[in-house]
């Protein structure tokens, strides 16, 4: 077993002992959690409540292999394998929509677009996601889990961890369709919700649960183990507290493609906010979102809002036409990727720009990484994943201020499709291992 121990001017601690436990079918290393230090003088350790995350500074970590072994904070008793000046230690960001990146669209991506995006992600500080497919004919998207189902044991280990699918659709809102394919939306009919299910590894399924049959299918899906989400619908307030009563925990994209806060017709937004239940993903490219309506999401509901990126095959990628859910979209030099007709068709978003955006916004840095790390991971059931704590997975990320040398996706901070924000990845590590290390 490999040891590293790694010093930083600032880590994002999570003081709890969800680490301890490890999912079904999970293999780990085990490590008995270390109580916390007192701090010794000269560190700042800002207040956190119970389970949130909270910056300590200076502090060091010790890697056993593929864990956490010790977090403190202070200065390391020995000389450090690694030492961070600068910067913010903070756990591997987890992205819960990923349509594609890096020109490939992974609905219908070969082997080698799958394999570009597991090894690049890090570069971009993911370390965990879920691949995304969005409406297409059930046929279709069974032929697509089943791939996925292949392809999952084979991917390297040096690279973002698949967690899973997320299937967006076709169970969604014909009004509230977005860039959706409307000839391919149908209802949740338990053959086809149970088709679903047997096809592949589903992780979350995003529905309208107006449709008919939708409580059903939340219901079936919930016990099978599935994240239900509420998205690209036109429920009422009163329906989404019916999919919450009936097992959905989760709103997709909060304020896109959904029915939202009018003060006398309360819709998808309105009950997202209010239920605490309910965990909303936010595209935070502050195009899919205004700035002030972000911050308004972050005060609402805190401690449940998980910053996803919805990002597309365009992501990472200059301006031009690429794919998504097999229909063109394009790049502009500025902004998200669009249809033709100019519906917003995912976005071009990284995942540590997203941290840095709402930093920007004034929410504090420790919840904004929390809402990358701590709340998805929790909200998917693997407790293991996104935090620094004794006995979590090894999965770790150095963000630093954005800048043009450290971008290494192409480009200078802030490229094509995507607010510039203010954090960017300058290493990434996965299972203990450096997969990723940006120029320095």
């Amino acid at each position: 077993m490999t040891s590293l121990l790694i010093a930083a001017e600032r880590l994002i601690v999570t003081r709890d002992t969800a680490a301890a436990h490890t999912p079904p079918n999970v293999a780990r290393h085990h490590a008995a959690p270390i109580a916390p230090a007192a701090a010794p003088d000269g560190v700042r350790v800002a207040p956190a409540g119970s389970g949130q995350s909270h910056v300590v500074s200076p502090g060091y970590v010790r890697l056993d292999g593929e864990r956490i072994a010790e977090v403190s904070a202070g200065r390391p008793p020995g000389r450090p394998d690694v030492e961070l000046a600068g910067g913010t230690l903070a756990p591997g960001l987890i992205d819960l929509q990923v349509n594609g990146y890096y020109g490939h669209d992974l609905v219908d991506a070969d082997e080698a677009g799958w394999l570009a995006i597991v090894r690049r992600l890090p570069e971009t500080g993911v370390t965990s996601f879920l691949p995304t497919f969005i409406t297409a004919p059930i046929p279709a998207l069974v032929a697509a889990l089943r791939t996925a189902a292949r392809r999952l044991p084979s991917l390297p280990a040096a690279g973002s961890r698949v967690l899973g699918v997320h299937v967006e659709g076709p169970f969604l809102s014909r009004d509230r369709r977005g860039a959706h394919n409307a000839e391919w939306l149908t209802d949740p009919t338990p053959e086809a919700v149970r088709t679903l299910l047997a096809a592949g590894p589903v992780k979350i399924v995003t529905l309208a649960p107006e449709r008919a049959g939708g409580l059903d299918a939340v219901r079936t899906l919930s016990r099978a183990g599935v994240l239900v989400s509420v998205g690209h619908s036109d429920a009422t307030a009163g329906q989404v507290k019916q999919a919450a009563d009936a097992g959905a925990r989760m709103i997709t994209h909060l304020f896109n493609a959904q029915s939202g806060v009018h003060h006398r017709a309360p819709g998808v937004a309105a009950q997202a906010l209010a239920d605490a239940r309910l965990t909303a993903g936010l595209i935070a490219d502050m195009a899919h979102v205004a700035p002030v309506v972000c911050k308004v999401a972050f005060a609402a509901a805190a401690g449940r809002i998980v910053l996803v990126t919805d990002a597309a095959a365009a992501a990472g990628m200059p301006p031009g036409r690429y794919d998504l859910g097999g229909e063109p979209i394009d790049l502009p030099a500025a902004g998200p990727p669009v249809r033709a007709d100019g519906t917003i068709a995912g976005s071009a978003l990284r995942l540590d720009a997203a941290v840095g955006n709402v930093v920007g916004l004034g929410v504090d840095l420790a919840v904004a990484v929390d809402a990358a790390t701590r709340v998805p991971a929790d909200l998917i059931g693997r407790s293991d994943l996104g935090r620094i704590a004794p006995g979590a997975v090894a999965d770790l990320v150095w963000l630093d201020t954005a800048d043009s040398t450290v971008d290494p996706t192409g480009g200078t901070a802030g490229t094509a499709g995507t607010a510039g924000g203010g954090l960017r990845a300058r290493a990434t590590w996965v299972g203990g291992e450096l997969v990723f290390k940006g120029v320095q």
